[in-house]
C-alpha cells in the first residue's frame, strides 16, 4: 500500500529531485504530441515540466498518495485540462484507457520492492515502440544515512528496495522491453546542517520509518540518525533506465 507523503514541506525543501527530472526528461524524444504517463507524479514539479515539451499533447499523472496529487492540483491551476490525474499504487494494473505513447518515472520506483510487477504495468499501458524513461535510488543509494538508520532502530532500515544494473535488465526485458539501457551514477547532495537537513532526512528518506514511530518520537529520532553522519550530505546513487515497448 502506497505510503501518505506530507506534501507541503516536501514541495518547500531544496530537492536534487529537480536536476534528476532534467536529466531523465532529456532523455525523451518527443514530438509535442504525445500522452506520457508520470508515474509517482507527486506534486507536479515534473508533469509541468513535461506539459512544456508538450504544447498539443497530455500527462496522465500517476501517484499512490492523495495529499501529492491534492497538491499537484494545487500547483497545476488551470493546466489541468491536459493533464489526467490518477490515484493509483503502481503495483496493480493501472487504470489508463488508452494506451501512451511515453512512461516518465523520477525517483519513486526505489520505493516498490517488486520491479518485476511494476515494469510488467507500465508495459500493459504502454503502446508497442513506446518510450520508458526512469531513474530512482539504485545499488548504494543513501547507505551511510540507512546505516545510521539502523543503528538507532536497532533493526535493519530497509523500507526501500535499491535495484541494480543485472537485475534491472532482466526483468525489463521479461516484462516485454527492449533496447534496454541500465547504469548507476553516483550524485551526493549536500545540504545545510541543522533544521534543512533534519526536514529534509525526516520528509524525503526517513518517512517509513518515522510512521512506525509515536509523533513525540520523530523529531529526536531525525536528529539522532543525522548526528551520526560525518558530514551534512545524503550519499544518492542513481539508477537511470531507459527502453522501449517492444
Amino acid at each position: 500500500m502506497p505510503r501518505e507523503w506530507d506534501a507541503k514541506t516536501y514541495d518547500s525543501l531544496p530537492l536534487p529531485h529537480k536536476f534528476w527530472g532534467k536529466r531523465t526528461r532529456d532523455r525523451l524524444v518527443l514530438r509535442g504530441d504525445e500522452t506520457v504517463l508520470d508515474a509517482g507524479a507527486g506534486t507536479g514539479r515534473d508533469t509541468a515540466a513535461l506539459l512544456d515539451l508538450l504544447p498539443t499533447g497530455r500527462v496522465v499523472a500517476v501517484d499512490g498518495s492523495a495529499k501529492m496529487l491534492e497538491q499537484l492540483r494545487a500547483n497545476l491551476g488551470d493546466r489541468l485540462d491536459r493533464v489526467d490525474v490518477i490515484n493509483a499504487d503502481l503495483t496493480k494494473p493501472l487504470p489508463v484507457a488508452e494506451p501512451v505513447d511515453a512512461v516518465f518515472s523520477v525517483a519513486t520506483f526505489h520505493w516498490i520492492h517488486d520491479h518485476g510487477t511494476l515494469f510488467t504495468n507500465i508495459a500493459q499501458v504502454l503502446r508497442p515502440g513506446g518510450q520508458f524513461v526512469a531513474e530512482c535510488g539504485g545499488q548504494g543509494c543513501n547507505t551511510r544515512v540507512l546505516t545510521a538508520a539502523a543503528e538507532v532502530l536497532g533493526r535493519p532500515a530497509d523500507a526501500a528496495h535499491f535495484a541494480g544494473i543485472g537485475e534491472t535488465e532482466v526483468l525489463l526485458k521479461e516484462a516485454g522491453f527492449r533496447d534496454v539501457q541500465v547504469d548507476l551514477l553516483d550524485d551526493p547532495a549536500r545540504l545545510e546542517p541543522g533544521e534543512q537537513l533534519w526536514s529534509f532526512l525526516g520528509t524525503v528518506i526517513l518517512g517509513p520509518y518515522l510512521d512506525q514511530l509515536p509523533a513525540e518520537e520523530h523529531r529526536p529520532f531525525v536528529q539522532e540518525v543525522a548526528a551520526r553522519l560525518t558530514e551534512p550530505v545524503v550519499d544518492y546513487v542513481r539508477l537511470n533506465i531507459t527502453a522501449r515497448r517492444s
